[in-house]
């Protein structure tokens, strides 16, 4: 049986590498992939997969991101929503709800409940200023949303490789820096399976970098 997964925010870095493993590798052929952007042009490589429905829209846009909802089984937002009036989680929970879409995966940042201790911790939540107050609001409307979500806390990213350890909301972060492939390769454990991190904020990051005052490139 097919299964449908829509990703705002389709060409970030993260979501590139989300979409390139769920088209090649065999685990993934029963998945189909809309694919929603600013600028749908940048994503013409993939304009004559099957698998692959491009749209061109504004992420905020409550009636573009609702058609493109129909049908789904799994949303993957692919960016923070640091909007003051947290518009972009308004608009995903408000299309899923309108589509009957319940299970979403969202980003968001690492701290927001203050769970990243020490110097770093400091320095983050200076680093991420006023964001950090709309990044919280937006995991607290997901978390009353009623929906099957789970909040991705990342970490200061690089391009190392696959390495990191899970940590649930409850728990204090470990480490400060982690691979956008292993952001990816999060991600694609729970396409794989929708249930796991269910109604859940995780974070994620290389436990070889905790201590470390400043993230690790």
């Amino acid at each position: 049986m097919t299964k449908k997964v829509l990703i705002l925010a389709a060409n970030g870095r993260i979501a590139r590498i989300v979409e390139h493993r769920l088209l090649t590798e065999s685990a993934f052929a029963d998945v189909d992939l809309t694919l929603f952007l600013r600028d749908a042009s940048r994503l013409d490589n993939l304009v004559d997969n099957p698998r692959v429905t491009l749209v061109d829209g504004d992420i905020t846009d409550e009636s573009a991101v609702s058609k493109a909802m129909a049908g789904q089984d799994l949303v993957f937002v692919a960016v923070v929503d640091h909007d003051a009036q947290n518009r972009l989680t308004k608009t995903v929970t408000a299309a899923m709800k309108a589509n009957h879409v319940t299970r979403v995966l969202f980003t968001n940042v690492l701290g927001i409940y203050g769970e990243v201790g020490g110097e770093f911790g400091r320095w983050n939540a200076e680093m991420i200023g006023a964001g950090m107050a709309t990044a919280r609001q937006s995991d607290q409307l997901l978390a009353d949303s009623g929906l099957d979500y789970t909040t991705l806390r990342l970490p200061w990213l690089n391009d190392r490789g696959i390495a990191y350890t899970v940590t649930t909301k409850n728990e204090p972060y470990d480490g400060v820096s982690g691979s956008r492939d292993s952001v990816a390769d999060l991600v694609l454990s729970m396409i794989a399976d929708p249930t796991k991190y269910s109604r859940d904020s995780i974070g994620l990051a290389d436990p070889d970098t905790e201590g470390q005052d400043r993230p690790v490139y």
